[in-house]
């Protein structure tokens, strides 16, 4: 009997590829696009579904296969958007891609695929999956530089076991060969680099539609040598352009934000060895364990602060209700918001975010 797998096509080639594989594999596909924000954001002069849309229908054509389109747009708003600016005015830097996964795209539309009578879902996502007969197990791709098991870290055994990553043991230039051997229209579609479903928009202009200026004291060694914007429109680590005079009176000719005050809104900026820009120990709350449940502690492995950095080497802890992961190596920009994400070798054993 033939599986029926329910494809995400959101109109790039990741996704596309993914598609052209099931289908040369005797899987029964049909593609799925998911239409989640229809705001026009700034720099663009159309929401970005329209054209995404387009290019998935042209890949459907393609392959011959029908495209289903689902509105996810409420669940997104609430989830997602919502999500992103209450943290940003929190302080916190948040990482919208993360809540994503595991709330809409694919919970949502594994929901409907149960409903349609979809044996599994599967997406353009670099991740493997490995099933036996207790659970389902997330691997880092084979492609290092386009690993995506930070942003899936979040998922559960429900959404796992029904699965399929089909490029997950492909590097991104291997894709490429093969939709263009697939002869698929989107085989030199250049990557979205923005925000997920609403596109590449400059963070700050985005935030400053729903989050006003909330001016306060820049402070640098102790002085406030200046004023801030607001507090959500930083993020630990960046660099800070401004007072570039002053800084050198100081003796500091690079300038980085080190810490932000929430209670009296004051940004904190150092220089590149500021020691308030490293850490050695981090808590981490809301934990989601991909197994299901928690391993045994203290346990050694590795950790990931951000999509693409290389892991580093912890000793994580449970003391009480909290999660104490302390470093080998002191890290540099530790962002409250983000995601502490936990690995062992190459199996992605989950992650929460960073307190």
């Amino acid at each position: 009997m033939i599986s029926k797998v329910l494809c995400a096509i959101s109109g790039g080639v990741d996704s596309a590829t993914s598609a052209a594989l099931l289908q040369k594999a005797g899987y029964g596909v049909t593609g799925a696009f998911m239409k989640c924000y229809s705001d026009i954001v700034p720099d663009a002069t159309a929401p970005c579904w329209i054209e995404d849309r387009r290019e998935a229908l042209r890949v459907a054509a393609k392959l011959g296969i029908k495209l289903l389109s689902f509105d996810f747009e409420k669940e997104y708003r609430r989830d997602v958007i919502d999500y992103l600016y209450k943290e940003y005015r929190a302080g916190r830097t948040p990482n919208p891609d993360v809540m994503c996964n595991k709330y809409v795209k694919i919970p949502l539309l594994l929901k409907a695929a149960k409903k349609l009578g979809f044996d599994y879902i599967a997406t353009g996502h670099y991740a493997r999956l490995r099933r036996t007969k207790d659970r389902a197990e997330l691997f880092q791709a084979a492609d290092e530089n386009k690993d995506q098991t930070y942003f899936l870290h979040q998922l559960g055994q429900k959404e796992l076991s029904r699965l399929i990553f089909p490029i997950g043991a492909l590097r991104k230039d291997e894709v490429r060969v093969l939709a263009k051997q697939f002869d698929l229209p989107v085989a030199d579609r250049e990557e979205s680099m923005g925000i997920c479903f609403v596109g590449e928009t400059p963070m700050k202009e985005f935030l400053q539609k729903k989050i006003k200026t909330r001016r306060g004291p820049v402070i640098f060694r102790g002085k406030k040598i200046g004023e801030h914007e607001g507090l959500a429109f930083y993020t630990i680590g960046e660099r800070y352009g401004g007072l570039a005079r002053q800084a050198r009176k100081e003796g500091a000719t690079q300038l980085f934000v080190v810490d932000k005050h929430s209670k009296n809104n004051q940004l904190v900026i150092g220089s590149a060895d500021d020691s308030l820009l490293f850490k050695k120990k981090i808590q981490v709350s809301k934990v989601n364990w991909l197994a299901g449940q928690p391993p045994v502690f203290p346990l050694k492995c590795e950790v990931r602060l951000r999509h693409r950095q290389p892991l580093q080497k912890a000793i994580i802890k449970c003391i009480g209700k909290k999660i104490e992961v302390n470093f080998e190596k002191p890290q540099r920009a530790v962002t409250p918001g983000q995601f502490a994400v936990f690995y062992r070798g190459n199996e992605c054993l989950g992650g929460g975010t960073i307190a």
